[in-house]
């Protein structure tokens, strides 16, 4: 183990840890303080009344892996033996700054907990409509679990509200297990909030490929006992309903405590939590529930599976003095959806202008997103095209956002060689 050094120390090593969140961010936070030498306390809240597992393989794996994909098997993380005191199936209740004192104290429905460094990692829940209350979401091993029971035996009506990355991925897995799948987006194209408009329709065509009933520019006004009914007056017959319009911080229980942002908590460079006047002394956010302050991004959304899995490793490298080189996570999206892998680096602006590499009516393609006041690309996306995954990470990977020529280019790969 890494000795702790000063060089690069936030705070003063904290007598103990209390972090909040028992999913992957909370349980990398955790293995991460070992990982660099901490020999304090360590105890651990969780929400859920399971040990910590993979969100990601709930949706692509939704029919062919009926148990969750358990950070014990998958990176050998064994929370108990990290840890000193881990509580499952404890939920987060509300968060007490105590004056001038490092840390906080975290009251439950067991107690409160009180430490000198508090880590706030309880990730994001999905979005639901009150109205719909028969309607499912995945966001879960549980809803996992539901949605996997409301599927099974002979072919269903699966009517999917939302064609956004968890919605496509679902339809693509339904499909393929001979379910009758119908997609309701009410935007113009699947996947606008991730890719914008333009992009978004060049992935329209891949599911009417995979016998799924696409239906954009589509308002739900109800979900009814087995059907969906339309703002348009269309019925759509439904056994099962799964509302998958995206995910918001689970940050609800700081409110009274801390200034959201949007809905998130926000966090510096080192992921300590801001108040109105700086960081607050012992209190930091990582995973879905902050918004992270970057140097060569702005403000990057949780949400982004590297914030999670790789985040904690910064955080605790920040707060016990380890030298990171000055780490610069850049987002990071995956998706397998239709029979599509598309993988994607960096954070586009609205306005940020897409140039298409490759013929996406012919096999793999990518996309560079570019600033129009600078030229700098943002982000890069690439589809069905494994050897541009690395050129877009190590295009994307430094200190600042390159800025390259695009003109003849039809690879990322091809990019990456002439710079």
């Amino acid at each position: 183990m890494t000795t702790p050094t000063t060089s690069r120390r936030t705070s003063p090593i904290p007598e103990d840890v209390l972090v909040v969140g028992a999913g992957l961010a909370g349980a990398q936070t955790v293995a991460a303080l070992r990982t660099h030498g901490y020999a304090g306390a360590i105890r651990v809240l969780g929400a859920e009344d399971v040990p910590p597992y993979d969100r990601p393989p709930l949706s692509k794996h939704l029919l062919d892996r009926p148990e969750p994909a358990w950070l014990t098997d998958e990176l050998g993380l064994d929370l108990h033996g990290l840890a000193d005191d881990v509580r499952l199936g404890v939920t987060a209740r509300a968060l007490r700054l105590d004056g001038d004192r490092p840390g906080a104290t975290v009251v439950t429905d067991d107690g409160a907990h009180r430490a000198s460094c508090v880590v706030l990692a309880t990730g994001s829940h999905a979005v639901r409509v009150p109205a719909w209350p028969s309607a499912l979401t995945l966001h879960s091993a549980a809803d996992a679990d539901r949605l996997r029971a409301a599927l099974d035996g002979a072919p269903r009506r699966l009517v999917v509200v939302g064609a956004g990355w968890v919605g496509a991925e679902v339809a693509g897995v339904a499909a393929a297990a001979g379910h009758h799948v119908t997609v309701v987006e009410a935007r113009d194209a699947p996947l606008v909030t991730g890719l914008g408009s333009r992009v978004g329709a060049l992935t329209a065509p891949w599911y009417a490929a995979a016998g799924v009933d696409l239906r954009t520019r589509a308002t739900v006004a109800a979900v009814e006992d087995g059907a969906v009914r339309l703002a348009d007056g269309a019925v759509l017959p439904a056994d099962v309903v799964l509302v998958a319009v995206g995910a918001r911080p689970a940050a609800g229980w700081l409110a009274d405590a801390l200034p959201l942002d949007g809905g998130a908590v926000p966090v510096d460079e080192a992921y300590r939590v801001l108040g109105p006047d700086g960081p607050l002394d012992g209190v930091l956010a990582v995973g879905d529930v902050a918004r992270r302050r970057s140097a060569r991004h702005g403000w990057v959304p949780g949400g982004h599976w590297d914030e999670a899995l790789r985040g904690p490793d910064v955080l605790v490298r920040r707060l016990l003095g380890v030298d990171d080189g000055d780490a610069e996570l850049t987002p990071y999206v995956f998706s397998t959806q239709l029979g599509h892998d598309l993988t994607m680096f960096g954070l586009r602006g609205d306005d940020d202008a897409p140039t298409v590499l490759g013929d996406p009516a012919d096999g793999g393609w990518s996309v560079l997103w570019t600033r129009a006041a600078d030229g700098a690309v943002t982000a890069a996306l690439t589809v069905d095209r494994p050897r541009d995954v690395g050129a877009a990470r190590r295009l994307l990977g430094g200190p600042e956002l390159p800025v390259v020529p695009l003109d003849g280019a039809s690879t990322l790969a091809e990019l990456v060689r002439r710079r």
